[in-house]
Formats: structure tokens, C-alpha cells, sequence
């Protein structure tokens, strides 16, 4: 046999396998595809609708009588309070007094006018005529000369009963302290007056304007 031959024999043997290969497939397809629908339909077929009705419940038993309890009395009754009505406040009557009697004002008669003042008939006068030659050089303050301060004072006196100087009030000033109160104080102590006197000539009080007093340093 040639080796052309020997291959064509083994071609149609391998074909031949392949198509009975397939050929059993299908008819174990077919088998099993067959047996399995007639398996389901026989099932179906022996099985039987069973309609399963639902049973009511039992009716429920009354609860058994209670043994003998002891007897409890009622609670007390308690009755609700009395309300009080207040009777209501009698009405205020509103009694409108008559307006009062006003008797008439009497006016009392003026007081008379006080008597007038007794009039000075005399006026006060300095002792020695002029109150500027009770002053000196000595009575000069140490003060003032330290601070070489001169100036010119002058004052308001009030005169006593007895004409001495009582008030003494600068209404001009020196402008340094240590002389206008030596000033007043020299006025107070060495001054005298004559006493100012009323219509009935009695001493009475006065004032008295001093005229200018200069201070002046002392020469050395």
C-alpha cells in the first residue's frame, strides 16, 4: 500500500469518529431533554391541590370565680367644702359738704413808723487834729526796710463812745503786709478822738475816713 492510500484511509477514520462523536451527543441530548419533561409532567401531574382551612381559635374560657374575699368597706365619702359668699361692700354714698364759711379778713391798722435815729449833731474829731503825726521814723517795721518797701495807706475808722479807735479797714494799700498792719495798728493804739454825739448829747459811735498816710524809708 502506498503511503498516498494510507493517508486517505486515516482522514475517512478520523472523519468517521468525529460525525459519531456528534451523532451520540445529540441523541444524549434528546434522551436526557425527553426524560426530564416527562419526569416534571408526571410530577405535576401526581400532585394534588389540598385547600387547608384555617381553624377559628378556641373561645376563651370565663376566668374562674374568685375565692372568698374578706370584705373591705367603702372608702369614706368626704363632702366638698362650704364656699362663703362675702356679701358685697355696701355702696359709698359720697356726701358733698357744703364749702366752708371764710369770714371776712379784717386788716389790722399799719404799724406806726419807728421813731427816726437820733441825729449826730457834732462829728467825731481827731485828738490832735491829724492822725499822720502819730507816725515815725522808728515805727518804721523791720520787714519793710529788709524789703525796701514804701507806700501810701489809708484807712476807715469806727469810733467809739469813748473816741478811741474800735474798727480799723484799709481801702488803700501799700502793697507790702509789714506796713499796712502797723498801719492799723499804730491808729488803734495812739489815736484818740472826740466822740461823735446824738440830739440828746450823749457819745455815741462814728466813722472816720484817715487821709493818705505815706511810708517812706528812713535815711541812715
Amino acid at each position: 500500500m502506498s503511503y498516498a492510500q494510507k493517508k486517505e484511509i486515516s482522514g475517512n477514520r478520523t472523519l468517521s469518529i468525529i460525525m459519531t462523536v456528534i451523532v451520540m451527543s445529540v441523541l444524549m441530548y434528546a434522551i436526557v431533554t425527553g426524560l426530564a419533561y416527562n419526569v416534571i409532567k408526571h410530577t405535576a401531574q401526581d400532585l394534588k391541590v389540598i385547600d387547608v382551612e384555617e381553624q377559628p381559635p378556641p373561645p376563651e374560657q370565663p376566668p374562674p370565680p374568685p375565692k372568698d374575699m374578706p370584705k373591705v368597706p367603702p372608702p369614706p365619702i368626704t363632702p366638698p367644702p362650704l364656699v362663703r359668699m362675702e356679701a358685697p361692700p355696701p355702696p359709698i354714698q359720697t356726701v358733698t359738704a357744703p364749702p366752708p364759711v371764710i369770714p371776712p379778713v379784717v386788716q389790722a391798722p399799719p404799724a406806726p413808723p419807728p421813731p427816726p435815729p437820733p441825729h449826730k449833731t457834732v462829728s467825731a474829731a481827731p485828738a490832735r487834729g491829724d492822725v499822720r503825726t502819730a507816725f515815725s521814723d522808728d515805727d518804721y517795721p523791720a520787714a519793710a526796710i529788709a524789703a525796701e518797701a514804701q507806700g501810701t495807706a489809708q484807712a476807715q475808722l469806727t469810733i467809739g463812745p469813748d473816741g478811741r479807735v474800735v474798727g480799723c479797714n484799709l481801702i488803700r494799700s501799700t502793697g507790702n503786709n509789714s506796713l499796712d498792719s502797723t498801719t492799723c495798728n499804730i491808729l488803734r493804739r495812739r489815736v484818740k478822738f472826740t466822740p461823735a454825739r446824738d440830739n440828746n448829747g450823749n457819745p455815741t459811735t462814728d466813722t472816720y475816713t484817715t487821709p493818705p498816710i505815706t511810708w517812706v524809708l528812713p535815711k541812715e
